[in-house]
């Protein structure tokens, strides 16, 4: 069941991040390969000091999950430093550009940061790209001590002024983990035509594919520190 968070908790979530980072430093991020397996179904990606278990993207079909080497089937991008590291993923075909669908993961080196100030900082990086009157979040379920409820943010609109963005708007589902090392999002998005947030039906993906996305991220992710 979604639980939705009211206005006015959402703003007070954004004024509270207001002066937390999520970016790589444009200084001393490294583009390059993934470091990134297949492991019994799932993929596997160690960076900064961790071993991140991910489910696969939700957009292949059953037979090219049996194929063997997934990486030819998606644009796979990658940046680190020295103490992030991120991952997207999109379907071949589609980049940061052009997509209707992705997938990704950072990790971020911050020992002791609790994981609402990263969904709080998260919140209110996405919440500068979007209409306000348009902007929403909700909770899958309710959080449980450190255990965060899995997260939706829908944008109806984004603002007018980002080039390239007109007429479009989208649905986002983030999972937080943490070690006594880091803390991680995984994260999907989907990209369609402006939508009311309001009515489920209107938006870029299904409710039922979005709760089934939402059930595999929570319960197929998991968060390893290195010795």
């Amino acid at each position: 069941m979604l639980r939705m968070i009211g206005r006015n908790a959402l703003m007070a979530c954004l004024a509270g991040a207001a002066l937390l980072s999520t970016g790589l430093s444009a200084q001393a991020q490294t583009v390059r390969e993934a470091p990134l397996t297949q492991e019994n179904g799932k993929f596997v990606l160690d960076a900064v000091g961790h071993t991140f278990t991910l489910p696969l993207p939700d957009w292949l079909t059953p037979a090219e999950r049996l194929s063997g080497d997934l990486k030819p089937l998606l644009k796979i991008d990658y940046f680190d430093d020295d103490a992030q590291a991120l991952l997207e993923i999109y379907p071949k075909g589609q980049d940061k550009d052009r997509w209707s669908t992705m997938f990704g993961a950072r990790i971020t080196l911050q020992p002791g940061r609790p994981l609402t100030d990263l969904r709080e900082a998260t919140i209110f990086g996405y919440s500068q790209t979007c209409k306000k009157e348009l902007t929403g979040v909700f909770q899958f379920s309710k959080d449980e001590g450190d255990n965060l409820g899995t997260l939706g943010f829908v944008c109806g609109a984004y603002l007018d002024n980002l080039k390239g963005y007109a007429g479009q708007g989208e649905v986002m589902i983030m999972e937080f983990r943490q070690t006594a090392k880091g803390v991680a999002i995984l994260y999907q998005e989907w990209r369609g035509k402006v939508f009311d947030p309001s009515d489920p039906t209107t938006w870029p993906v299904g409710a039922e594919a979005l709760q089934a996305r939402a059930a595999q991220l929570k319960t197929e992710a998991a968060l390893i520190a290195a010795d």
